[in-house]
């Protein structure tokens, strides 16, 4: 059995008591945004050219921009 509008207009209305209409309005704008930059994302990477050859990569990590040196490296630093 489907519900009816009554019920649907109740379960709307206790959504919105429950989380404010700025909070939902908000919530519908970050959905929005993160469509249109999912969208973005597979434009550009259909724009790719396929012959780029592929980057080197450094032996580093980073957190937070800040370079995390490895147990490896340390172990290295020590010995010599």
């Amino acid at each position: 059995m489907f519900p009816g509008w009554l019920q649907i207009a109740l379960v709307v209305l206790l959504i919105v008591l429950l989380f404010g209409r700025g909070k939902i309005s908000g919530l519908m704008g970050d959905v929005a945004q993160g469509i249109t930059s999912f969208r973005k994302g597979l434009k550009e990477g259909m724009d790719a050219p396929e012959d780029e050859a592929p980057k080197a990569v450094e032996d580093k990590k980073t957190i937070d921009g800040e370079v995390v040196k490895t147990a490896e490296q340390e172990k290295d630093k020590t010995d010599a």
